[in-house]
């Protein structure tokens, strides 16, 4: 279990992507899994980084799990920010146009449409989101 604690600030982005990416690349990870990845750590992080915390800077915790000999990695998300579940946001219609379609959204339907299983729970005062991904997919 690797973990990097960090302040939410999106200019921290780039910490972030470089723990994940050193993380995934001891796992022999593919380019394209990697890029799902990062895509999604980017996602959720710049929202915490975003929305999280309204007075102020917070900390963002990051942990990534891999048990030797699975197929899966898991990267866990836990900020003490406002609660807040991205999955229950209806996802947004992509049958529509761009200008059709309502703002917001579509950040989080990519991350759930790329990662194996998106999971949020509210405990202890922290919203933990955790991103399940098959390296070999």
């Amino acid at each position: 279990m690797k973990e990097l604690s960090i302040d939410a600030k999106v200019e921290n982005l780039g910490k972030v992507l470089e723990f994940t990416d050193r993380e995934l690349e001891t796992l022999d990870c593919s380019v394209k899994v990697q890029t799902q990845i990062d895509i999604a750590v980017e996602e959720i992080f710049v929202n915490i980084a975003s929305y999280a915390y309204v007075d102020g800077v917070g900390k963002a915790d990051i942990t990534i799990e891999h048990e030797e000999g699975s197929q899966f990695v898991s990267i866990t998300f836990t900020d003490q920010g406002i609660p807040y579940d991205p999955l229950k946001k209806e996802d947004p219609d992509v049958t529509l146009s761009a200008e059709e379609r309502e703002i917001g959204g579509l950040g989080i339907y990519m991350v759930k449409k790329s990662m194996d299983d998106v999971i949020y729970r509210y405990e202890n005062g922290s919203n933990i989101l955790t991103l399940v991904k098959n390296l070999s997919a």
